[in-house]
């Protein structure tokens, strides 16, 4: 029931930063708890971080904790993934996903966009 549409994705060196938009769209999406995931080729899809549907509260993932940022306007019903000190393991494509529960696992969300793919030069 919410479309969620991706941006941002591209090249980044080792170092720099991307920031990630996902647009939500369709009825009730602001009372959602939105969240990233990524799946590098070959691998399965992981968790990156999540964000409470009124901003309260945010999860994240070892790997990422303390370089990725989450955030929501839900004046703009758009979230937010600033991803700062990317490494080498981060390229991947990002998923926005969308889902009635405070979650870690892909399987609680119902909602989800098309990826937007994350590339890091040496």
């Amino acid at each position: 029931q919410v479309q969620l549409v991706e941006s941002g994705g591209g090249l980044a060196h080792t170092g720099g930063s991307l920031r990630l938009s996902c647009a939500a769209s369709g009825r009730t999406s602001s009372v959602y708890h939105m969240a990233w995931f990524r799946q590098a080729p070959g691998k399965e899809r992981e968790f990156g971080a999540v964000i409470h549907w009124n901003g309260v509260g945010t999860l994240y993932a070892e790997s990422v904790k303390g370089r990725f940022t989450i955030s929501r306007d839900n004046a703009k019903n758009t979230v937010y993934l600033q991803m700062n000190s990317l490494k080498s393991e981060d390229p991947a494509v990002y998923y926005c996903a969308a889902g009635a529960r405070f979650s870690a696992k892909s399987t609680d969300y119902n909602s989800w966009g098309q990826g937007t793919k994350v590339t890091v030069s040496s």
